[in-house]
């Protein structure tokens, strides 16, 4: 998901492999198998094996000097320049023929491939004498790149995969923290169901400035409805309408400052701000206000740490999800621990 703005989501690694996987993708380790393997790259669909090749394009794909893109192919009926008789076969004359040449550029044809001399008086037979013995087959062209019967390129190594250790170790921290400060409660289970998204956000966010609504949008509807779920256990410490309230109440306060200052706050800031709404809100409205003032401030310490640094003045961009997301896990945290 971490693609820039102007690109659409990828389906596919970058030597084109189509990423699969436990859950369509979201389950297991973010790699490539086929890359991990050694499997070559899968040629791009854009360019049909049969399709021509572009004029002023040689064999290998370079294009000589002083050809045009748009030069015109020789007609195959057109003569072949510098030929003797020894003629090559008539499928040789019309792939030579119809090798593209550009306006000004030089032809020189191939050199003749050896035969015997030309018959002169009482050399050899007529070329019309139907006894006469044939003349020796003409050597095989080199097979062209996009030729099917040419050989396979050799198997490329395989990709190294490193496990992305700092973000699992991250992952595990913030669960073990979550699991220290809930306690056996229903709503545990809601916090370690959300964490690793939580984290995927962050990360993306920080990568490309980008909060994908594939995240965003699910992860606020389903922490509604587990935590309703968590609401009818018995031994719950939040209130459920509370947290439906605090959800509108952040996303609303977030979506007046895109509204203020669009080019400061993105919109996808305000979708997140949401599902925070809703998690922060479970324990009440000082929890709500505790963990939306940290994202704040992080985000402002940030910002000008960078202003002082000279690497940032006050109109560079900031991502401002891992904030967001870490002032509501601060909050989170003090809540579940005074209502434990």
């Amino acid at each position: 998901m971490s693609v820039e703005p102007e690109e659409d989501w990828r389906s596919a690694c970058p030597r084109g492999h189509a990423l699969t996987g436990p859950a369509a993708g979201w389950l297991g380790l973010a790699r490539c198998a086929p890359c991990a393997a050694g499997a070559p790259a899968t040629p791009p669909d854009a360019t049909p094996p049969d399709a021509p090749a572009a004029a002023g394009a040689t064999a290998s794909g370079t294009r000589p000097a002083g050809a045009q893109a748009d030069a015109p192919a020789r007609p195959v009926s057109e003569p072949v320049p510098a030929r003797t008789v020894d003629e090559p076969a008539p499928a040789a004359r019309a792939d030579e023929s119809a090798r593209p040449s550009a306006p000004g550029a030089l032809a020189i044809a191939p050199p003749d491939p050896p035969g015997p001399a030309p018959a002169g008086p009482g050399q050899g037979a007529a070329p019309d004498d139907p006894d006469a013995s044939a003349a020796p087959a003409a050597p095989a062209a080199p097979a062209a790149p996009d030729d099917p019967d040419a050989p396979a390129e050799p198997p490329a190594r395989p990709v190294p995969y490193r496990l992305s250790v700092p973000v699992a170790a991250v992952t595990a921290v913030v669960c073990l923290l979550l699991a220290y400060a809930t306690g056996p409660r229903p709503e545990l289970a809601v916090w370690l169901a959300a964490a690793p998204f939580a984290v995927l956000l962050a990360l993306v966010d920080r990568n490309v400035h980008r909060l994908p609504d594939q995240l965003t949008l699910p992860l606020a509807g389903a922490a509604a409805l587990l935590l309703g779920a968590a609401a009818l256990a018995p031994g719950d410490g939040g209130s459920w309408p509370t947290a439906l309230l605090g959800g509108l109440a952040l996303g609303g306060v977030y979506f007046l400052l895109f509204l203020i200052n669009p080019d400061g706050m993105g919109f996808g800031d305000v979708k997140l701000a949401l599902s925070l709404g809703v998690v922060l809100g479970w324990y009440g409205w000082t929890v709500l206000f505790a963990g939306a003032f940290a994202g704040f401030l992080l985000g402002s310490v940030y910002g000008v740490g960078l202003m002082l640094l000279r690497r940032a003045n006050r109109r560079t961009a900031i991502p401002f999800g891992p904030f967001m997301i870490t002032g509501a896990f601060l909050g989170l945290l003090l809540g579940a621990l005074a209502a434990s």
